[in-house]
């Protein structure tokens, strides 16, 4: 099967859909696929693990690059880049299936009669990340986004959620009808990250290191988490509360608030973006990863930490750290500084209450492996392309 993927970055850029795209490509070469990575971060064309990587980024100055600066129909300058180049390819030697998540709708002007068949794997949709649009251009550019990935999906024949609840909300969301195919399918872990994680020694003693990994945004429950820390860091000061330290990776010094107090301030390092190789060191670090998050469409964060061993906190206000959290990590009872507070508090508190749910983390780790992502990636590709050829 010859198999086209849309990805907006594709590694060493440090990001989950570019690690979600890594597993996908190399998964589906692996098990046989003429395996083609059109991405929007490079140019050139070259070949890596078996997997074909193709750059349509905009050139700076050109016509594409001045759409993009405007208001809500700037949003249309990615979509059309991205299908030149797959229009390109599909003229050399045509694609049996082309993919792409539906974050910001890279594949919006895909999925045409001609082109071949499009299936879009459901990531967290960009309203989900968006907070209340201020001015004029923020909310040109909300609407429009929301349009185009509406318009994808109406265009796609086939769809892949990374959670049964999630392809639920997901169908609500943008209105799917019945009869579209659409699976359920996890993600797996770069080999080289299970192997560091095999090996990763664990100390429980000493203060605690807490780690945080994302976005400084609300869906990840970021200033709830801060509030926490405050509340803890204060009890730290006094000493009626334990030691502790927080790591953030992806948030920057700029992302933290001003009014942070003092004792909170002296406990956090702000280390902004980060490749995986530092990733995987501050994994090593920590004792504690801290992804209290209202909604993760998969939450590969959760899979990092169970790999790792490390001590999990999420928030039972997502449905994903229901599925895959419960058995392996601590849920706090929802995404408020309150229940962050009372969770983490016994776990900063106690080395041996680290040990024991780094026992139950290392049990629940490795549900999900790059054979059975193809496998079942293939079945829908099967399914999606026999509903085109049905059209």
């Amino acid at each position: 099967m010859r198999c086209c993927l849309l990805a907006w970055d594709y590694p060493p850029s440090p990001s989950g859909l570019s690690t979600a795209a890594r597993e996908i490509a190399e998964s589906l070469a692996a098990a046989g696929c003429d395996m083609t990575v059109v991405t929007l971060d490079r140019r050139g064309s070259q070949q890596e693990y078996g997997v074909r990587l193709v750059g349509a980024a905009i050139d700076e100055g050109s016509s594409l690059a001045r759409l993009r600066q405007w208001g809500g129909i700037g949003h249309l300058a990615a979509p059309i880049a991205f299908r030149r180049t797959v229009a390109a390819l599909h003229r050399e030697r045509p694609f049996d299936i082309v993919e792409a998540t539906n974050w910001y709708a890279p594949a919006a002007l895909l999925g045409r009669p001609g082109d071949a068949p499009l299936v879009t794997r459901i990531s967290t949709p960009a309203a989900y990340s968006r907070t209340a649009a201020q001015g004029v251009r923020e909310k040109l550019d909300a609407m429009a986004a929301d349009r185009l990935e509406r318009r994808q999906i109406a265009r796609s024949i086939g769809l892949i959620s990374n959670s049964a609840e999630h392809a639920r909300g997901m169908e609500s969301h943008y209105g799917i009808g019945s009869g579209v195919p659409h699976a359920v399918i996890g993600l797996s872990l770069p080999p080289e990250f299970l192997a560091v994680a095999a090996d990763a020694p664990f100390d429980a003693a000493g203060p605690a290191r807490i780690l945080f990994v994302g976005r400084a945004e609300e869906r990840k429950g970021f200033a709830e988490l801060l509030a926490a820390v405050e509340r803890l860091a204060e009890e730290a000061e006094t000493g009626s509360g334990p030691q502790f330290s927080l790591r953030l990776l992806g948030v920057s010094d700029a992302d933290l608030p001003g009014g942070l107090s003092p004792a909170a301030r002296a406990r956090i390092d702000a280390l902004g973006r980060q490749p995986q190789e530092r990733l995987m060191r501050e994994y090593t670090d920590a004792h504690i990863v801290a992804a209290p998050s209202r909604y993760e469409s998969f939450g590969l964060v959760y899979q990092e930490a169970l790999a790792f061993g490390r001590v999990l906190l999420a928030s039972a206000t997502d449905s994903s750290a229901r599925d895959f959290v419960a058995d392996g990590g601590v849920l706090a009872e929802n995404t408020s500084a309150d229940a962050i507070t009372e969770a983490l508090r016994p776990l900063i508190a106690s080395a041996d209450l680290r040990l024991h749910h780094r026992e139950r983390a290392l049990k629940a780790a490795g549900r999900f492996t790059r054979q059975s992502l193809a496998r079942q990636t293939l079945d829908l590709y099967r399914a999606a392309i026999a509903r085109h050829q049905g059209r």
